[in-house]
């Protein structure tokens, strides 16, 4: 049976000479989770999001992230996840099909398994229509969509999102969410990192980094309870004013 733990990590720790960037951060994400990471610039939630990607070598502590171990395993921790960024890592000169086949020959698909699943998400995206279209002639809220979907394409247990609604408008936002809700209804854990704070309001559970410590976790509406609060908003600004960092 699969385990229902997509994302397990205790005193995970990351140091850069004398400095410690992450500081022993413990906490799981279940399957089909969508899971917000906040923290404020400095904080060291890029440098815990790479080590779960398999990208940095903890400096102690353990985890596993889609059954595998990121301190022995970060190759697979790569081949297992999906990730997406703010800046949408697309090659513009190709069309929207060539990217997809791209990325999906990255992640080790078969051109058979290529072509069916390029099917299926040009259908579900509603990018039928622009398949040989070339992504630097695309808008902003289509570049999204084809980034979201070479991120998905090879079906991965876990997917990162790393700010991925940066300077799009509120529609396209909220568009976007309604891939992650989809996405996650299917079983795929999305851990998301964001700097609106209205979309923490969007996930299960929301941690918030501060100094290289996880300093809150729990659900938006508990967190509110907790602090007294009525927005997500409102919780992160109490919750991060304790940082000593500049």
């Amino acid at each position: 049976m699969e385990s229902e733990v997509a994302i397990s990590v205790r005193k995970l720790t990351k140091k850069f000479g004398s400095f410690t960037a992450v500081d022993g951060i413990t906490f799981d994400v279940g399957r089909g989770e969508i899971f917000g990471f906040l923290g404020a610039n400095g904080a060291g939630k890029t440098t815990a999001m790479r080590m779960l990607c398999g990208l940095s070598r903890p400096t102690s502590g353990d985890g596993t992230v889609a059954g595998c171990d990121v301190c022995r395993q970060p190759e697979e921790i790569k081949r297992r996840i999906g990730y997406m960024s703010q800046r949408f890592s697309l090659y513009e000169p190709l069309t929207v099909a060539d990217n997809l086949s791209l990325f999906a020959t990255i992640y080790g698909m078969s051109a058979k398994a290529i072509a069916t699943r390029s099917v299926a998400l040009a259908a579900e995206l509603g990018m039928i229509g622009i398949m040989n279209k070339k992504v630097k002639d695309l808008p902003v809220g289509w570049r999204q969509k084809l980034a979201f979907a070479v991120a998905t394409i090879h079906e991965p247990r876990v997917l990162f999102l790393d700010e991925p609604t940066g300077g799009v408008d509120p529609v396209t936002r909220r568009r976007f969410w309604e891939l992650i809700y989809m996405s996650a209804s299917r079983g795929m854990t999305v851990f998301v990192t964001t700097h609106y704070l209205d979309e923490a309001e969007y996930c299960n559970r929301v941690s918030i980094m501060v100094d290289g410590r996880i300093a809150a976790l729990d659900t938006p509406a508990a967190l509110k309870r907790t602090y007294g609060v009525d927005t997500m908003d409102k919780v992160f600004r109490i919750v991060a004013a304790a940082a000593q960092r500049e």
